[in-house]
């Protein structure tokens, strides 16, 4: 009471100055005063934080542009020197000696079923989205055997996406012997926190197979990806040294779950880094930071890199104003842009409405913009040339750039890059090419909405 008693007594004496005296107690007057300008203290710092939170949770990317000082020529993706830049600036370490396999909708599951039947040492899961179901169920069948096996099984949950698996599902798992942790899982004292998630995807199976992608545990990966209801995905598997990389990424999140840091020979075997194809690939671990994020500046070093194609595959496509300025620079230099992202079957609304603001500007410049029609389009790839492409969980938005944790492999493949040209352009037969006249005849009201989402860009 004495050291309460004692506090109030100073802020007493800074409020009133000289006509506070502990001798002669402050007028009632003069406590109304000081009542007031406590308040008002009070009310100004609840402002400030706010104030904070909210930049803190709508900032954006910092890259304006991409400029190579001392000559005007950026490196092109086929430049040698340009793979190298990218593992300075977005820390992806381009490894040779892989293999890899672009997997499309419901096929990554039958390759991912016998991957996981055949673990002898280690399964290492990572997932953003889950829900109960046939993928669900399977999944649990395989890593509960696996566990009974004496396989060393970890699955990591994130626990905002994947909150509709907790429960029985994952104490049956549990008590067969996998390790369950869930990452960041929400609480009122880490509300601050809220925004960053960890849309990481990965599996790795004995440290010497790795899948990611845009997959995750849920029915509706299951399909052909042109029917209703069966969404549109495409995902990778991989052997060879990158790996390890993508085993490092699961590796962190573990961490941060369970204060348990992996490492040694079980996880990251020495014959699992021998080279078993032809592919150079890499894994890019995207993390959010308060400045520029490696996501971001992969990203803009990749649009820059373009000199004949990009076509690019997303399922959330917002850019902010710089990133389609660099896409409108790589139209206005000749290079052929396309944008394949969803349509009306979009399972969140207010980002297609946001993406769709700003086509115009886009479609003015020559970029070409498409919308899948059957179903869902929930790809996330993009190629550069035929040779420089990407799979993996980056959505291009600001939230995918800035908030999240995000897991791509990269590969530097004319092989790899022909399969991802081919599969978009078969999926461009099931799209709409959005002109500026269908823009024109928006209503009002979609014209409003998109006015509406758009202003929320930073937060979608």
């Amino acid at each position: 009471m004495r050291d309460g008693r004692n506090v109030m007594e100073q802020a007493l004496r800074l409020t009133l100055g000289a006509s506070y005296n502990r001798r002669s107690p402050p007028t009632v007057p003069d406590m109304r005063i000081a009542k007031k300008l406590v308040l008002g203290l009070a009310i100004l710092v609840v402002l400030a934080f706010a104030l904070i939170g909210v930049l803190s949770v709508t900032r954006g990317s910092p890259v304006r542009h991409v400029l190579a000082v001392g000559d005007d020529r950026l490196p092109g993706v086929r430049d040698s020197v340009f793979f190298r830049t990218l593992e300075l600036f977005a820390s992806v370490h381009i490894e040779p000696g892989n293999r890899v396999d672009v997997l499309a909708n419901g096929e990554t599951y039958t390759r991912l079923w016998q991957d996981i039947r055949s673990a002898r040492q280690t399964l290492t899961v990572q997932m953003y989205f889950s829900k109960p179901g046939v993928v669900a169920d399977t999944i649990a069948l395989y890593l509960a055997d696996r566990a009974r096996a004496k396989v060393r099984v970890l699955l990591l949950l994130d626990a905002f996406g994947s909150q509709g698996l907790a429960g029985r599902w994952v104490e049956n798992l549990e008590a067969a012997g996998v390790e369950v942790a869930w990452l960041r899982p929400l609480h009122w004292y880490s509300l601050h926190k809220a925004t960053q998630r960890s849309h990481v995807r990965a599996v790795v199976v004995d440290g010497r197979v790795g899948y990611t992608g845009g997959f995750g545990i849920a029915d509706y990966w299951l399909g052909d990806g042109r029917s209703e209801d069966q969404w549109r995905e495409s995902n990778v598997r991989f052997e060879g040294p990158s790996v390890a990389q993508l085993q490092a990424t699961f590796a962190a999140g573990w961490a941060e779950a369970t204060g348990e840091l992996i490492t040694g020979d079980v996880f990251f075997p020495p014959a699992a880094f021998a080279e078993v194809g032809s592919v150079q690939a890499g894994v890019l671990h995207s993390v959010p930071t308060i400045g520029s994020t490696p996501a971001e500046r992969f990203l803009a070093l990749s649009i820059s890199g373009a000199r004949r194609t990009l076509y690019v595959s997303n399922s959330y496509f917002v850019p902010d104003d710089d990133f389609r300025d660099l896409l409108v620079r790589a139209a206005k230099r000749g290079v052929d842009v396309r944008i394949l992202t969803a349509g009306d079957k979009t399972d969140i609304q207010t980002t297609l409405y946001a993406g769709r603001a700003r086509y115009a500007e886009l479609i003015k410049a020559g970029v070409r913009v498409y919308e899948y029609q059957p179903t869902m389009m929930h790809a996330k790839t993009f190629v550069v040339d035929g040779v420089w492409s990407t799979i993996g969980s980056l959505n291009f938005d600001n939230r995918s750039l800035v908030f999240n944790n995000e897991s791509n492999l990269v590969a530097l493949d004319e092989r790899v890059g022909a399969n991802l040209d081919s599969l978009f352009l078969e999926d461009l037969r099931y799209s709409k090419e959005i002109t500026l006249a269908d823009l024109a005849r928006r209503s009002w009201y979609e014209r409003l909405l998109g006015w509406g989402a758009n202003s929320l860009q930073r937060v979608l």
